[in-house]
């Protein structure tokens, strides 16, 4: 579907989209998947979101916060742009928020560029999202910067041939491009590579496939979320770990939403992460506390937390504008920002406009009888790879 250029041209010419600074309301667009596999995404994000909300007031510089929150399924880039789109036009926001998956912010960039909406991207990690339009700022991470270190790790211990195994879209294509270069560099060899399809994989052919090739690890890539709960029965099942092929991965896989479903096969899974539940911190443990309070069904995970922290970066953008939320003016006073996250320091780098954070490497065990990301090591102030010339 293409977008209705003369609709949105004429919507802009009568300011809409954030470029007229209203000092009633400030209206904030969620693009997430609420429906369909990658709901969790759009929960999790949308939690963390109203968290910071409730804990900071619903009015910031005087403009009343109302969050307007479109559907878009997961990986449905033409739903995304409609939403996207009815949310400037019809809804006219000051600012766009969300993104579960990085089809989804594909899709909305080019709208963001054109209406000079501000873009806050709160999950979709390839590491190109930034470059689809000048206003946007990422509060997650980018698919490099949580995969080179544990490449790096892997080399330090012992790993020498590693077989990869990755999702077939964008994130993945990352993933398995930073784990080669960094892997490879560092002396490692890659003794076979796939890519599984985004939807509803079967995992047995690959699985058997890396098998019968007997490296020292595989590294994995995939969505986080049910399909990591199958690849990781898939491993057991087939007798990987008896085999001695250990399962290293970004920590995507071992995701608080899903790691109680693992149970105690996740026990000893090796993964380097921006956030854990478990994280050793006064910031973090605030968080966690008050997040079981608002939603005591749900774990906190890193999906949760970028969004606490995309709506923390909207209310320190607005404090520091004085509420002005037009595209040049939110970016401009976005560059550099610095805060204390429930993951540690971040920055909102000033020539990408994404995240630098710490990357912690992290093994599953159990503490006080649950399954916990522990934390051993860190790569601090980690800017993404991906970016890097």
């Amino acid at each position: 579907m293409r977008i209705n250029k003369t609709l949105l041209a004429v919507a802009l010419a009568f300011g809409v989209g954030g470029s007229a600074h209203a000092a009633d309301e400030l209206k904030i667009g969620m693009v997430l998947p609420m429906s369909g596999p990658f709901a969790g995404y759009g929960q999790q994000i949308l939690n963390g979101a109203r968290l910071y909300i409730s804990q900071h007031g619903d009015t910031v510089e005087g403009r009343k916060v109302t969050l307007i929150v479109k559907d878009d399924t997961g990986v449905a880039p033409e739903l995304s742009k409609r939403a996207a789109q009815e949310l400037i036009v019809k809804d006219k926001v000051n600012i766009l928020g969300g993104f579960g998956l990085t089809p989804s912010a594909f899709a909305v960039g080019p709208l963001s560029a054109e209406a000079k909406v501000p873009m806050v991207v709160m999950n979709a990690a390839t590491s190109s999202v930034t470059t689809k339009s000048p206003y946007i700022v990422r509060t997650s991470m980018a698919l490099p910067q949580i995969t080179a270190p544990i490449a790096s790790w892997a080399l330090k211990n012992g790993i020498k041939k590693v077989y990869t195994v990755v999702a077939d879209y964008g994130p993945g294509h990352d993933a398995e491009k930073q784990f080669v270069k960094t892997f490879t560099e560092g002396g490692g060899e890659i003794v076979g590579e796939v890519r599984t399809p985004v939807k509803n994989p079967d995992f047995s052919p690959f699985l058997q496939k890396v098998k019968d090739t007997k490296p020292d690890a595989v590294f994995l890539f995939v969505p986080a979320g049910e399909q990591g709960v199958a690849f990781l029965k898939g491993y057991k099942e087939r007798g990987l770990d008896a085999a001695g092929i250990k399962l290293i991965s970004t920590g995507d896989l071992t995701d608080e939403d899903v790691l109680d479903a693992m149970g105690d096969p996740a026990l000893g899974v090796m993964t380097s992460f921006h956030y854990s539940e478990a994280h050793d911190s006064p910031e973090n443990k605030t968080y966690v506390q008050a997040y079981y309070k608002a939603y005591p069904d749900k774990r906190p995970n890193f999906m949760s937390v970028a969004g606490y922290d995309g709506m923390r970066l909207i209310y320190d953008v607005l404090k520091k504008t004085k509420g002005d939320a037009s595209g040049d003016t939110f970016i401009a006073a976005a560059k550099g920002m610095k805060w204390e996250s429930p993951r540690g320091p971040v920055t909102i780098d000033a020539e990408t406009r994404d995240i630098d954070q710490n990357i912690y490497i992290r093994k599953v065990e159990k503490v006080n009888g649950k399954l916990q990301n522990v934390e051993f090591d860190v790569i601090p102030n980690f800017k993404d790879p991906g970016k890097q010339k």
